[in-house]
């Protein structure tokens, strides 16, 4: 009679439980969770033949600001923004989605590094404001968010190693920290600019797919969430945003440069 298997079944449970446990997902919003239903009526999915490609938010009628590094891989094509929406597929009454007329890079964005990672989408006609879409204000107080407060960062983006992504939009509340932190050899190694701004980024992060959304504190969107060669949910490598009130400026600049375009053509008809 041969020896008991039972110690060699525990065995391989333990090994399988094992493996179960180590799968758990690291890169995602650790911690996130749903957000309610329409109560981020500002937050916008850019996508490309149907398919969530990096979020965004309305921050005027006919313009969504997003992350310039989205244009990445698209070869050109223009996005399609989904505005309304809680849920990427199911019908909801207020969900449309709008073409986009131009998409307009920050002239000092490049592939290369994280700096001036900013996207202007214009839609081809304004957006419906109503209770489920709305216009979020952003920061134009060229000024530093405190170290320890607390912001919050939603999106469809990836929620497992493997690239499972959400259908439902996900939020997550994350601290600020502060640059020098943020700038330490350990973690960006000086690479954040004074044009960035981080959030501590231990379990609970967003990742690809987020990039793009806003990050907001006290009703304000501060910060674009950015590119960073991270793991998610790696407190060495904190989350990037782009910080918004450096390039106030240049915002206004591109929606007036092109109200003006607009108003020419109508006066040349």
């Amino acid at each position: 009679m041969g020896p008991c298997p039972a110690p060699v079944l525990v065995l391989t449970l333990l090994l399988l439980l094992g493996a179960v446990v180590n799968a758990q997902p690291r890169g995602r919003i650790l911690g996130g969770y749903e957000a309610k239903p329409h109560l981020r009526p500002y937050m916008a999915s850019l996508q490309l033949d149907g398919q969530h490609v990096c979020g965004g938010f309305l921050i005027a009628e006919q313009w969504v600001l997003s992350a310039a590094h989205c244009t990445e891989g698209t070869n050109g094509k223009l996005f399609q923004v989904l505005l309304g929406a809680h849920s990427l597929t199911e019908p909801e009454p207020h969900k449309r989605l709008y073409r986009v007329r131009a998409q307009i890079p920050h002239p000092g964005s490049n592939i290369h590094n994280n700096r001036d990672d900013l996207l202007l989408l214009q839609l081809e006609e304004k957006a419906e404001l109503n209770a489920h879409v709305k216009v979020l204000p952003f920061q134009r107080e060229d000024r530093d968010v405190e170290a320890d407060t607390v912001c919050e960062a939603a999106g469809w983006g990836t929620v497992t190693h493997s690239g499972r992504r959400p259908d439902k939009l996900q939020q997550v509340e994350r601290p600020v920290i502060s640059r020098d932190l943020c700038n330490h050899r350990t973690r960006h190694d000086h690479t954040i600019t004074e044009k960035m701004m981080c959030t501590d980024s231990r379990k609970k992060d967003t990742c690809k797919g987020d990039s793009g959304g806003p990050l907001v504190c006290n009703g304000v969107a501060e910060g674009v969430v950015t590119a960073g060669s991270r793991v998610c949910g790696n407190y060495k490598k904190p989350a990037i945003y782009t910080r918004i009130a450096p390039y106030a400026a240049w915002i206004d600049g591109v929606m007036a440069s092109a109200a003006r375009a607009e108003a020419g053509d109508g006066a040349a008809r």
